[in-house]
């Protein structure tokens, strides 16, 4: 628990793996890198003002009513009736700009969880939800938590509906871990959302539904084998592989090296493997390199077990 004289503090949200292939909009991940750091602490001049933004060339506004981490902490603080309380905010954004990690997401969190947290935590992680959310719904204008939802709480989350924020986390199998790639592409969240069919074949849906259900009994069973079955997409990845180019070839260099699954991060253009193991991990991590190596596609690569954290207080 904070101190009562506490003055300043730092968080680290971190990036997460939307969708996870199978669940749409309704499924989620964190990681342990790469995220944000945001810095909040008092000042003598009433209402919240954005300070410092590093990390962003230039694409961040400093007005907190236009920033994603601004907009979470001016609903927190409405709500907790301190709207005029004096508070600077730091934003360090340490992850890449529409790279399909939920870069607006970790600083949603992070501005609304660095608040909460100065202010002795009036209200839990959970209960920080629906204001995280109103920084990611200006961010992309959707109102989906399967970025905000495991930056904020850790580990695996599901929402049964996002409207009501029915989020619950699952279990995570021990050495479970996650190969994150991404690649130097630009693909913005619009395009990749214009792209799907307005209409889904019933046998798809039955498809995705039956991976989604057996993702979730072999996360609860640590059957990876299940996890490696369910690892498929029916629904998006056919028709937004192709807005990431060496998309494919990544895919078969993955599952060739052991990967359990591949498939896209979010709306892309970062993908994902899901690992059995740190050094299959960073074997995939290698194996998915080399392709966009090939392709002289600029790249980063992380690899982590499942971040079961979420957003913490660093300093």
């Amino acid at each position: 628990m904070p101190s009562e004289n506490l003055q300043e503090v730092r968080v680290f949200a971190p990036a997460t793996v939307a969708n996870v292939a199978c669940g749409y909009d309704v499924l989620g991940f964190a990681i342990d890198k790469p995220g944000d750091e945001i810095v909040v602490r008092f000042s003598e001049e009433p209402g919240l003002k954005i300070t410092q933004i590093t990390g962003d060339e230039g694409k961040l506004p400093y007005a907190a009513e236009k920033n994603t981490a601004g907009v979470a902490a001016l609903a927190l603080l409405e709500h907790l009736g301190k709207s005029d309380l004096g508070l600077e905010m730091e934003i360090h954004k340490k992850m890449p700009f529409g790279s399909g990690l939920g870069s607006s997401a970790a600083s949603s969190v992070g501005g609304a969880f660095a608040v909460n947290a100065l202010l002795g935590e009036p209200l839990s992680r959970k209960e920080l939800l629906p204001f995280v959310m109103k920084g990611e719904l200006m961010a992309d204008g959707a109102w989906h938590a399967d970025n905000v939802g495991p930056s904020l709480l850790g580990g695996i989350v599901f929402i049964r509906d996002n409207e009501s924020l029915d989020v619950s986390q699952l279990p995570v199998p021990e050495d479970l871990w996650a190969t994150v790639v991404h690649p130097d592409i630009e693909v913005l969240t619009k395009e990749a959302r214009e792209i799907l069919p307005a209409k889904i074949r019933l046998s798809d849906v039955t498809k995705q539904v039956g991976n989604l259900g057996g993702l979730i009994c072999g996360l609860m069973n640590d059957d990876y084998s299940l996890i490696g079955r369910s690892i498929e997409d029916v629904v998006a990845e056919p028709y937004r592989k192709q807005l990431i180019e060496g998309f494919s070839e990544a895919k078969a260099a993955a599952l060739a090296a052991g990967a359990l699954g591949f498939s896209i991060s979010g709306a892309g253009p970062s993908v994902f493997a899901l690992c059995h193991g740190e050094e299959l991990a960073q074997k995939v991590g290698q194996a998915i390199s080399e392709v966009f190596a090939g392709f002289d596609r600029e790249h980063q690569v992380y690899c982590s077990r499942v971040n079961k954290t979420g957003v913490s207080v660093i300093s």
